[in-house]
């Protein structure tokens, strides 16, 4: 059940990372909703393992999910961007 609600957690730090961060984004809403996910993920680690933060509950962890999310756009559309010409 952990895995399902962390999909689901990242599919909602996605869209609000998109609504961060409106613009074109090469790959589309897949591409994002799958950058959410691992944003969550990251999100999670970062705060858990290197700023030594533990839990705190629903609105705290689609806080730091979405920040994770933000974090992997911004450096997906660095990465991936600049090549769509």
């Amino acid at each position: 059940m952990g895995i399902i609600t962390w999909i689901i957690i990242g599919l909602i730090a996605g869209a609000l990372g998109k609504l961060i961060m409106p613009g074109d984004d090469p790959g589309g809403i897949f591409v994002t909703m799958l950058i959410g996910i691992a944003g969550a993920l990251v999100g999670g680690f970062i705060t858990r393992n290197l700023l030594g933060m533990g839990s705190g509950g629903f609105i705290w962890t689609i806080i730091v999910a979405t920040l994770g999310a933000v974090l992997l756009l911004a450096i997906y559309r660095a990465l991936v961007g600049g090549r769509r010409a």
